[in-house]
């Protein structure tokens, strides 16, 4: 494929690593302990209370061997040299550590806002190398609304955001889900700035149940349900009338899974409408609000994708490369972007749409 040829490529999903040192010369040198001590605070729960005295997985087993050895997971400069080598313009970027995670109330006692906003500005100083190339998905907390609030107003005005992660799981950080009033303030200004939500797949509480009971050797049934709890947060966004409430407000499912969401409306949610189910707020079928204000981001799923596309159409898919995860496509995304739409059978316009178009739209690139 000569220069000419290449299709235009935005990844909705890439991974970088941040290490301790790059988040900690972002704090004032008094909150480097209090980082230090969080962050082995959370280790020795997840030993304890998540997997429960059982070795913790390996690390190759959740990454590409190539991708991960290159500079780009770690470095900025680099990231842009592998994104080149990969043929791709743009891509959203998440940190393989999560900082709403280490930064509470319980692990940093009153320090947790301030280390907060210097994880997030970490985020920014990585993508400052090229903020036109790198978009970061800053983590917002929900524990405290009125610093979300805050947060949401700050990321957007002094750090040009446009999309923000939260957690899918409020339920497990003993919060209200997504239609409690406590949240209104937060879904406004959300809608009023703009901004992108992106609900990352991730490990709901009860899945290290399924750790610890699972006898593989790498834990190969619990690194396979991961995707399963993302209906519990479809759910609790579109049949409580909260997505219908701000209707100006957008939510992208970032690696979901494809091939199970049309079964899921066509053959769960839709027909509850038409049952005695009764859901206060929501007025249109479920899969018309997903197709208005929501997405989901796939790697290489020919046959979900073409049963997403089919069902759906294709303005609410985002490609992505995730890098450097094991499902990832580089440095072959060329190629593969183009042999998966066609095995999908997706005609150029709308593989357009769902590699670059899209998420350049959605994220104002």
């Amino acid at each position: 494929m000569t220069v000419a040829e290449k299709e235009r490529l935005v990844s909705a999903d890439s991974h970088v690593y941040f290490t301790n040192d790059w988040i900690k010369q972002r704090l004032r040198r008094e909150l480097h302990a209090v980082w230090d001590e969080a962050t082995a605070k959370a280790e020795v729960y997840a030993a304890k209370v998540l997997r429960g005295g059982q070795p913790q997985l390996h690390l190759e087993d959740f990454v590409d061997p190539e991708a991960s050895n290159d500079p780009g997971y770690k470095n900025p400069a680099d990231k842009l040299k592998a994104m080149d080598r990969d043929g791709v313009e743009a891509e959203v970027i998440f940190p393989e550590l999560g900082g709403a995670k280490i930064c509470s109330p319980q692990l940093m006692g009153n320090d947790w806002k301030e280390v907060f906003k210097g994880y997030n500005d970490s985020m920014r100083d990585f993508a400052a190398h090229n903020p036109d190339r790198l978009l970061c998905a800053y983590q917002l907390p929900l524990i405290d609304i009125d610093f979300a609030v805050r947060e949401v107003t700050r990321l957007a005005r002094d750090n040009k955001a446009r999309c923000v992660q939260l957690t899918p799981f409020p339920a497990d950080l003993g919060l209200p889900d997504y239609h409690d009033p406590r949240y209104i303030p937060l879904w406004k200004t959300i809608e009023e700035t703009g901004l992108t939500i992106m609900n990352h797949l991730d490990l709901k509480a009860d899945l290290w149940d399924v750790f610890r009971r699972d006898p593989t050797p790498q834990k190969g049934i619990f690194t396979a349900l991961p995707w399963a709890p993302m209906a519990e947060t479809l759910c609790f966004w579109i049949l409580t009338g909260t997505l219908e409430k701000y209707p100006k407000m957008k939510v992208v499912f970032v690696e979901p899974g494809l091939g199970w969401i049309p079964w899921f409306f066509e053959t769960l949610l839709d027909p509850r409408m038409d049952l005695h189910y009764q859901f206060p707020g929501v007025k249109q079928k479920p899969s018309d609000t997903f197709r208005q204000q929501c997405g989901a981001t796939f790697m290489y799923e020919p046959k979900g994708l073409k049963t997403f596309y089919d069902y759906f159409g294709a303005d609410c898919l985002y490609w992505s490369t995730d890098f450097p995860h094991p499902a990832t496509c580089w440095p072959n995304s060329q190629a593969q972007v183009i042999s998966q739409c066609a095995e999908a059978g997706i005609p150029e316009a709308d593989r357009r749409k769902i590699v670059s178009q899209n998420a350049l739209k959605t994220f104002a690139l």
